[in-house]
């Protein structure tokens, strides 16, 4: 394999709502650079990138896939991604090691909430940007609304530098007016011919050529001068001027495609590779805060920003190298886990098709196989480089949902699966809960828990169900009682005796220490479910040893681990010990840990205890033509409005709402504005429930066979 150099590498993402065309567009591009002998297609179940069964089953991009064409003389590494944002995590991954973004708008649907999604991501990471309106051979194709609608929602930044001749079935035509030439494709597409534009087009493409040339000059001051001077600009001084445009996040050049019937790929590859920055024209951040530019000369740095387990093969991690070469036979060292890694073989990939190859440069991607101790966002290096990339941040989930299984014996089978799956996708989180006895995974949507159902299934050979996962409420006090209790065991030999009085009440900030006990030695404890317990010794004169002080902070600890009223963990309580006895003989830790955990349980009955749940701040953007019907659902939620604002051309909504009312809710909001509304989920704070509901969960708690 031929090994290009820094400044002849592109690396693209292709990004995109569903079904606009993306994975086709790629066997467009893999066919006309001679990488393949015959275009596949989604529905026969035959793309490069696709290959996963699941993909095929689904007729939908699950993964991203890497692939990779020589086209004149630089190489285009080319990572198709998932449209559906419940697979954001693939999207996010590629844009972190893309230099280039190339958008995929649907003619017959104009900007669809996919391309909103992933155009933040795109924005966080500045990713230069191209747009390409593919599907213009379609009926209800619209190309002008396509490039309003973009315009309103990317700005005027978006540049028309093609535009077809006719739409619909009769597409077989693209002026260009950048290079303000006419290509016209034939019937079956590929190479297409070069034509002088026609005389009733002359006038908009001068119009549309003069503004892609002001829009140029607009953000370079030489440029700026000479098109001042002589009222335009040559080809090589647009090419400069929009090249630096890109890289600075300034100029989206539109483009025009039909991928079902290759018409568009050659140009925009073409394009791609004369104007498109390469991976030394951008720097990326080190996680010292430093700035670290591609050079194929200094010391081997690469960072594996996707890894996946393939069947026969094992762990495939896909790198980006930024600095230096990596050689088969090198050892490296992971900058995070400070351990050796040995890279045993390097492959390029074309969908599921393996080159093997002996060095990547700076700049390029590509894969290794069976790294023992590296994962996503770690960093390969000497072992004495401080070259660490910045790690990938990805979203939070914004869904939870509790696991079954039939067979309790399959359960160790699935938490290997949920781990392994997690590894992959670092947008997935397994939480074993000690507290809920259950376990939790956290996602980005319901297909994204389904598709971890079908994974666990065919991959692992287990089954598991989704059922509602329990709420983490807490318990506390509202006012202050005093009680005692006696601990007393005689069974021959030595007994157990410990007797404890205590003041419990609820604790808040700043509350000032008693005046009427004598507080010897206070403590306090943050717990790990939040709150606090503060901890005072008020014994005077010896009717309590303090060395039994751990033990009864042990004893008190116990019970609010397992609340009185529901078993849920207990916060925010200050206990004082004031008074008790103790036997030369009988008294012992385990005595007193028994008798301040009965002390407790019973002053806390009498100081009017409460439950408390969690309330989430949740924000949700939606399009202003369902915000009544979104705010009317939360509502029905017993969600609390905050406020409204407006994001761009997004009504936004903040609110506090229950937990418990958020179960399934990312599918309702789907439901409700068609896939266009989004919702994210900040804090959480606690609150008590209603009376109605705080005796409902006791009541349930009873007839679970608990003591209360």
């Amino acid at each position: 394999m031929k090994i290009y150099p820094t400044n002849n590498i592109r690396n693209i993402a292709l990004l995109g709502h569903g079904a606009s065309g993306k994975t086709t567009l790629v066997e467009c591009m893999l066919f006309e650079a001679k990488e393949i002998t015959r275009r596949g297609s989604v529905d026969e179940q035959n793309t490069v990138s696709d290959h996963y069964n699941v993909e095929k089953e689904k007729g939908n991009s699950v993964f991203s896939s890497l692939m990779h064409v020589s086209w004149k003389d630089s190489k285009i590494n080319i990572l198709d991604t998932p449209g559906n944002d419940n697979f954001v995590g693939e999207v996010i991954s590629a844009l972190k090691v893309a230099d280039t973004g190339v958008m995929l708008l649907n003619a017959q649907q104009g900007v669809e909430v996919g391309t909103e999604i992933i155009w933040e991501y795109t924005h966080k990471f500045k990713t230069p940007m191209v747009f390409a309106v593919n599907h213009l051979d379609q009926e209800k194709a619209n190309f002008d609304m396509t490039v309003e609608q973009a315009k309103n929602r990317f700005g005027n930044k978006v540049t028309v530098v093609q535009y077809p001749l006719k739409t619909g079935a009769g597409f077989n035509a693209i002026i260009d007016v950048l290079k303000m030439t006419m290509y016209k494709f034939p019937d079956g597409g590929g190479k297409p011919e070069k034509h002088s534009i026609p005389d009733e087009e002359q006038a908009k493409a001068n119009q549309l050529h003069e503004a892609l040339v002001e829009t140029i000059a607009e953000y370079d001051e030489n440029l700026m001068e000479i098109y001042f001077d002589t009222g335009s600009l040559s080809e090589e001084e647009m090419v400069g001027g929009l090249k630096l445009a890109m890289l600075n996040h300034e100029i989206f050049p539109l483009f025009c495609l039909s991928a079902i019937r290759n018409m568009g790929s050659g140009r925009l590859m073409g394009f791609l590779h004369d104007i498109a920055p390469t991976p030394g024209d951008r720097e990326v951040l080190l996680q010292n805060g430093q700035l670290l530019k591609p050079d194929p000369n200094s010391q081997p740095s690469a960072f594996v920003f996707k890894s996946f387990s393939e069947p026969h093969l094992g762990e495939v991690s896909y790198l980006k190298v930024y600095s230096g070469t990596i050689k088969s036979g090198d050892e490296l060292y992971n900058q995070t886990t400070e351990k050796p890694e040995r890279i045993s073989q390097l492959f390029l990939l074309n969908g599921k098709e393996r080159k093997p190859i002996n060095q990547l440069k700076a700049g390029d991607i590509g894969v290794i196989v069976k790294l023992k101790n590296t994962k996503i966002n770690d960093t390969l290096g000497n072992k004495d480089s401080n070259l660490k990339i910045r790690s990938i941040q990805f979203p939070y989930p914004r869904i939870r949902s509790a696991i079954s299984t039939e067979n309790k014996r399959d359960l160790e089978k699935v938490m290997v699966g949920l781990l392994q799956i997690a590894k992959e996708d670092p947008t997935l989180i397994i939480e074993q809960s000690k507290e809920l006895k259950q376990t939790i995974i956290h996602a980005q949507g319901q297909l994204h828990l389904q598709m971890t159902k079908y994974r666990l299934d065919k991959v692992y050979g287990v089954n598991i169900d989704f059922i509602a996962p329990k709420i983490p409420y807490r318990e506390t006090i509202t006012k202050m009682a005093n009680d005692s209790y006696r601990h007393k065991k005689q069974s021959g030999g030595s007994g157990q005796f410990g007797e404890v009085h205590f003041r419990v009440e609820p604790f808040s900030e700043h509350m000032a220490d008693p005046t009427d006990l004598n507080v010897r030695k206070k403590q306090t404890i943050d717990l790990e479910w939040g709150g606090k317990l503060l901890f005072y010794w008020c014994i005077v004169g010896g009717s309590i040893d303090a060395k039994y002080s751990n033990a009864i902070i042990k004893g008190i600890m116990n019970m609010m681990e397992n609340g009185p009223l529901t078993g849920s963990y207990v916060r925010d309580i200050r206990v004082c010990v004031y008074d008790g006895k103790m036997h030369s003989v009988d008294s012992n830790d385990m005595a007193f840990q028994l008798a301040a955990s009965q002390c407790f349980k019973q002053a806390f009955k009498n100081c009017n205890p409460i439950i408390l749940e969690p309330i989430v701040d949740i924000e949700v953007l939606t399009p202003e033509e369902v915000m009544g019907d979104i705010m009317s659902d939360l509502q029905s939620r017993n969600a609390m409005i905050m406020g409204m604002d407006a994001e761009n051309h997004y009504q936004k909504i903040k609110a506090k709402i229950p937990l418990r009312a958020l179960f399934k809710y990312s599918s309702t909001l789907r439901a409700l504005s068609q896939g266009r509304a989004k919702h994210t989920r900040g804090d959480v704070e606690y609150q008590a429930v209603a009376k109605e509901i705080q005796n409902e969960l006791i009541e349930n708690y009873k007839n679970d066979g608990v003591e209360v």
